[in-house]
Parts: structure tokens; C-alpha cells; sequence
């Protein structure tokens, strides 16, 4: 989960993404952030992430961004 944190600080280091459970859902990442999250989740853990993986429910936190990766794995 440490590089999911690395790539969050990267997009924008003034969110606590430890203690944050409603990234999208408090709009904390828009759609910009987005793009580039998952693009980088795809380049560093080496997974395809489809659009049926892009719901509010697999970015809201940084366990949820685990979660999907692992299962994607």
C-alpha cells in the first residue's frame, strides 16, 4: 500500500489518504486525478484496470485501491 501512497502524494500531497475513506465521494480527487491514479496503479502494480473497476467504491480510500489491485492481480 506504500506505493498507492507514494502515487496519491505525487497527485496532491494535502490530503491525509491514511485517515481518508471518501476520496470521491467527498470529490477529494476529480476526474483529472483520476485518469492519472489509474494510470499509475496500472504502470506500478502491472494491471489492467477496466472501466467496470471505476466506481466510487474501489478509489475512495487507499484499502479499497488495495483491494481492487489485489484482486486484479
Amino acid at each position: 500500500m506504500e506505493k498507492i501512497l507514494e502515487i496519491l502524494n505525487e497527485i496532491n500531497d494535502s490530503i491525509d489518504y491514511e485517515n481518508e475513506d471518501a476520496l470521491i465521494d467527498d470529490e477529494l480527487i476529480d476526474s483529472v486525478d483520476l485518469t492519472g491514479l489509474i494510470s499509475e496503479l496500472e504502470d506500478a502494480f502491472d494491471v489492467e484496470i477496466g472501466m467496470e473497476e471505476i466506481i466510487p467504491e474501489n478509489f475512495n480510500s487507499v484499502e479499497a485501491m488495495w483491494e481492487m489491485i489485489q484482486r486484479l492481480r
